[in-house]
């Protein structure tokens, strides 16, 4: 069977693969069908938390299949309750709903938001969602309609109404728009991903959660990326010393199976009731398991030091590369900004050399493994840096 030419003839063809055929993993390394190599700097976009195929996370998951693969949300199971009451310890909120993708949590998100605003107010007309220009949330209809990029606005006409943009740290223009009125919320990115790399300004994050609160508008971190210790804490907020009212989790959650999660607060758990939303795979057991194992993993603070130390070893090791402008992000979500090559073209490099990269724009953008070893790291480094001379 020849992968590559019956994925071409029987799959959609929505993504420009890279030519390799993945087979199998370790740590942070895959191996493609013929036995080669590569180390990931990308983990699956930032999903394989924990590396491709950890011991305790793939025992944790096959134990839950021999048990309970699958039973609905019509009924209780344990592994999606002790997610739930790790989740909410961890993160500081009061509930969550389990869903399968960032996309999804964010459609949840902004449901709650508008029933609040709906329940509280009694009027339709304060529904709108403002989000930020680079900014990106998905790729359902909704999300990309709440995707402050004008390059994902074509072909699906018409999108969903109701969602406006104002430029990133420009606190101005933010205060402006709000106080015209018509808005239940504000969704953010604390470092936009897809954007480029790009962390929000702390002053502005500051202005904008006192502003929303004062107006009674909800803050929503999209935290799809950010979140489940990428950025060297539980959660980006944690920096940024905010509680938005609601936070979307995904990717690093489940550590390579499908989940998302909408974290909410003391003012918006409540806002959903029985039967205003639903999802048939929400709350899996086995994703729960897996998900289970993530987080008692990143829940300890020597983890996370790690991960900050990671952070500063790749920061540190590009410095000295005369191709580097800069490295932006936080934690281990680093965007390396280029002088004069293409990231397509270091990608190919990498890629030819034996190590999995990302683009972000044009920037180079690093996900490892949260667990990736030294060694790894080392090597992986010195390929790219070789790429980048």
């Amino acid at each position: 069977m020849n992968i590559k030419q019956a994925d071409q003839q029987h799959i959609i063809g929505t993504y420009n693969r890279q030519d390799v055929i993945i087979a199998s993993g370790q740590s942070a390394t895959c191996y493609d069908e013929t036995g080669k190599g590569y180390i990931d700097f990308g983990s699956g976009i930032g999903v394989n938390a924990l590396g491709y195929c950890d011991e305790e996370w793939s025992k944790a998951v096959c134990v839950q299949a021999t048990k309970l693969q699958h039973t609905s949300n019509l009924y209780y199971t344990q592994p999606c309750v002790e997610l739930a009451e790790m989740l909410t310890a961890k993160s500081g909120y009061q509930k969550v709903l389990f869903c399968n993708s960032g996309a999804e949590a964010n459609e949840c998100a902004i449901k709650i938001a508008r029933k609040y605003s709906f329940d509280q107010y009694k009027t339709a007309d304060r529904h709108k969602i403002l989000t930020l220009t680079n900014s990106f949330h998905g790729r359902t209809i909704t999300t990309l309609s709440a995707t402050g990029q004008d390059a994902f606005h074509h072909y699906f006409f018409p999108f969903t109404d109701g969602f406006d943009y104002a430029d990133a740290n420009d606190f101005a223009m933010v205060k402006m728009m709000l106080s015209s009125g018509g808005y239940c919320g504000v969704m953010f990115e604390f470092v936009q991903g897809e954007g480029g790399v790009i962390p929000l300004e702390h002053g502005f994050i500051d202005q904008l959660v006192t502003l929303c609160e004062e107006l009674d508008i909800l803050t929503i971190a999209d935290e799809v990326q950010t979140g489940i210790g990428r950025t060297g804490t539980f959660l980006a907020r944690e920096q940024y010393h905010v509680l938005p009212n609601i936070t979307t989790v995904a990717k690093g959650l489940g550590g390579g199976l499908p989940i998302g999660g909408c974290l909410t607060d003391e003012k918006t758990c409540n806002v959903l009731s029985f039967s205003d939303h639903g999802t048939t795979y929400g709350g899996n057991p086995i994703a729960c398991a897996g998900a289970i194992v993530v987080l008692n993993r990143i829940s300890d603070t020597e983890f996370l030091q790690e991960v900050t130390r990671k952070s500063a070893f790749i920061r540190s090791e590009l410095s000295s590369c005369p191709e580097v402008l800069s490295v932006d992000g936080l934690g281990m979500m680093l965007g390396i900004a280029l002088k004069s090559k293409k990231a397509s073209d270091v990608l190919a490099t990498c890629l030819e050399q034996g190590l999995l990269v990302l683009t972000a724009k044009d920037k180079i953008r690093l996900l490892p493994p949260l667990t990736i070893t030294q060694k790894e790291l080392v090597t992986g480094l010195s390929i790219l840096k070789s790429a980048l001379q």
